[in-house]
């Protein structure tokens, strides 16, 4: 285990110094989601059976979580906030309230999809683990940034 533990460290920190370098936004965001997959896959351990389990309902719902939000940005996008009428706005809050639902809708199927696959502990520690990717890749970003700024 240890050995494997070795390896993910050593496969996320090359891949994290190659994400910097990439030239192509899709190349750049599958590198991202290759790390995540590592750090998510280590930090829960995942067996090899739940790992198998887990990603296909984890991206489902990362899918379909994206979908929404594009969705709703595009909608909110296509309105003049300035000159919007009193009816527009009654329609785009009862939009909102279906879009809140349908995240709530997505959320608990997303919980009880997990729950047939992963011990209630590891679902808990996802939502840190996910936090914690977040705050290494933002850290990893505002560094690289800060140091391109700084470079005559």
């Amino acid at each position: 285990m240890h050995i494997m533990k070795q390896t993910i460290l050593i496969v996320f920190a090359i891949l994290i110094s190659t994400v910097g370098f990439s030239q192509n936004h899709d190349d750049h965001h599958e590198k991202i989601k290759t790390l995540k997959v590592a750090y998510i896959t280590e930090k829960l351990s995942l067996s090899q059976t739940e790992a198998q389990k887990f990603w296909p309902i984890y991206n489902k719902f990362e899918d379909d979580y994206d979908a929404l939000r594009d969705a709703s940005s595009e909608r909110r996008k296509s309105i003049d906030m300035e000159n919007i009428s009193e009816a527009e706005a009654k329609k785009l809050i009862t939009e909102m309230n279906e879009l809140s639902n349908n995240r709530h809708q997505l959320f608990q199927k997303y919980m009880t999809d997990l729950q047939t696959v992963l011990s209630a502990k590891k679902i808990v520690l996802l939502k840190k683990v996910e936090d914690d990717f977040k705050r290494k890749m933002f850290e990893e970003y505002k560094n690289r940034h800060g140091k391109s700024r700084r470079t005559p």
